[in-house]
């Protein structure tokens, strides 16, 4: 990846999409990642070669969703 650094905030509402685009005799072919709410759009472009780094990045997004899921759970036991 270049170098980009940027903030957002994921809301309930976020959305992601795959945009596939076939290789053509000038182009290789890529997907497009997209991750949108109601004013941002952030678009990831993977090319061939690139899928250790795609998965790499949904293992980190899924760890990520397991501290989210953890972090409930203590809140919620503390509740109790």
């Amino acid at each position: 990846m270049r170098t980009l650094t940027t903030s957002a905030h994921l809301e309930p509402d976020t959305s992601a999409r795959v945009n596939v685009f076939d290789p053509t005799p000038e182009d290789e072919g890529f997907v497009s990642l997209r991750v949108g709410g109601e004013s941002i759009d952030l678009a990831l472009i993977a090319r061939p070669g690139t899928t250790d780094a795609l998965r790499a990045l949904a293992r980190a997004a899924d760890e990520a969703a397991a501290a989210l899921d953890r972090i409930a759970a203590t809140a919620a036991d503390g509740d109790a």
